[in-house]
């Protein structure tokens, strides 16, 4: 999808051609609505309980984590400050993500979060302002508000056990941990899940195709940073968790339009 998109915005760069139809100007505005798919970053940070690595046992992989990809229904509007420059405010329904923690090539669902990702960008139109095809570029500010964050059930209770940190066992972090001598491993008994808000750049590409009275479609393709840390609390003794995530997602949108 992501290929297809960038192409269909180079295509338009390099082929837009005049027609008659009423031509973009300044005070116009353009609403948009239609399929947004984010897809995040495939980068797996690396998960920290008490500031060391959590392993299921001595000798085993790190758990990392990632956030997978959803669809939604995306919104936005564009107002043109002159014939070839807007700005645009691009919204959304709540996208839902599922966590995924990763130990080796195993992967498990560790919970899941909801976030608002509100983008704030100026646009650049580059063809002739009374050509049908009209192609853009872009850059602009995103806040992402994140909600909902919590573990699934198996995470929060001792289905999953911890059996060493910074690859150590935990029968020789007992003593350090305050935990009886002797014990082997831990429930993991993950709780708290809390995602921290985050303001980033973006940067885009995409295109209007103008049709009678008005409508138009549009395709665009747009880079996000969005980097946040989700803080935890594991086993029984709530130790203090943490995992940085770049999120980072390519947001591709396709869409009907309007223009008053």
């Amino acid at each position: 999808m992501k290929k297809t998109l960038v192409n269909l915005a180079l295509i338009a760069a390099l082929g837009a051609s005049s027609f008659a139809v009423s031509a973009n100007q300044s005070g116009d505005v353009i609403a948009r609505a239609g399929v947004t798919y984010a897809a995040p970053s495939s980068d797996q940070p690396t998960i920290y309980a008490a500031g060391m690595t959590v392993h299921l046992a001595k000798g085993g992989p790190a758990l990392a984590a990632s956030v997978e990809n959803d669809a939604q229904l995306g919104l936005n509007l564009a107002y043109f400050i002159t014939d070839s420059i807007a700005i645009e405010l691009l919204a959304a329904t709540p996208f839902s993500h599922d966590i995924n923690v990763h130990v080796g090539d195993t992967t498990l669902n560790l919970g899941s979060t909801k976030h608002l990702p509100p983008t704030l960008s100026a646009l650049y139109y580059f063809a002739d302002k009374d050509a049908k095809l009209q192609p853009y570029v872009g850059v602009g500010i995103n806040y992402t508000v994140f909600f909902d964050d919590k573990f699934n059930s198996t995470m929060a209770g001792d289905d999953v056990n911890v059996g060493a940190l910074n690859d150590i066992a935990i029968v020789d972090l007992a003593e350090t941990l305050g935990l009886p001598e002797g014990t082997t491993e831990v429930g993991l008994q993950a709780k708290d899940l809390n995602l921290k808000n985050s303001w980033g750049l973006s940067a885009q590409v995409g295109v209007d195709y103008h049709l009678e009275n008005n409508w138009l479609i549009n395709a665009s393709a747009r880079y996000i940073d969005i980097d946040t840390t989700a803080s935890f609390k594991a086993t029984a003794l709530e130790v203090a968790g943490t995992v940085d995530v770049d999120i980072d997602p390519w947001v591709y949108t396709v869409s009907v339009g309007y223009k008053f």
